[in-house]
């Protein structure tokens, strides 16, 4: 009797692709990339803000020296750091956001733009400046920001600064105050990436 050799081999494909097939899509292992972090965490934002005027009630002294700007999980942030104490400010949406002394329209990129004024000047009381940007139209750089578009100076006049802020949409917002250290002051102001 002649015997008979069966090919095993398209049997065992046929096996491989099966069991592949039954694993399911989650299911399959991936090796991690070395020093990556293989957790994920989802930042709770927070919520209770709104996109109305806001004011403070008291009247600070000091000059505006810097301006900067952040990215965060839940929101942009722009800080106003001033010589002296937390100062009065006023944050509200505008339609148009204007040079104080002439009235000239600002322009800003974004849907919405956001005017923030502070009642501490740009200058000293013997009319040297305290902060002089190298660009007035582009305060920082807010490339790649989720909410900020473009910081511009208004101007400062009288012992105010107006700054304005063009914002991706009108969105929540929040402003707050924090003493530095040697007799300095922030302002922060946060606008929220969403609703």
């Amino acid at each position: 009797m002649k015997s008979i050799r069966i090919n095993r081999q398209p049997i065992r494909t046929l096996v491989a692709i099966l069991a592949v097939a039954a694993v399911p899509v989650g299911a399959v292992a991936v090796p991690a990339l070395a020093g990556a972090s293989t957790t994920t965490t989802t930042a709770t934002c927070p919520t209770g803000w709104g996109s109305l005027p806001e004011a403070s009630t008291y009247r600070g002294a000091g000059t505006l020296t810097g301006v900067r700007t952040g990215r965060h999980a839940c929101y942009d942030r722009v800080v106003f750091d001033v010589k002296g104490k937390p100062s009065w400010f006023r944050v509200e949406y505008v339609k148009n956001v204007s040079t104080v002394g002439q009235g000239e329209i600002v322009p800003l990129r974004g849907g919405a733009k956001l005017q923030i004024v502070l009642s501490v000047p740009s200058y000293d009381d013997a009319g040297r400046s305290t902060y002089n940007p190298g660009n007035p139209d582009e305060l920082t750089n807010v490339s790649g920001y989720r909410t900020f578009r473009q910081l511009a100076t208004a101007g400062s006049f009288e012992g105010e600064t107006t700054i304005g802020v063009g914002v991706r949409a009108r969105l929540p917002f929040r402003v707050f105050t924090l003493p530095g250290s040697d007799g300095t002051s922030r302002i922060v102001v946060d606008v929220a990436h969403s609703w």
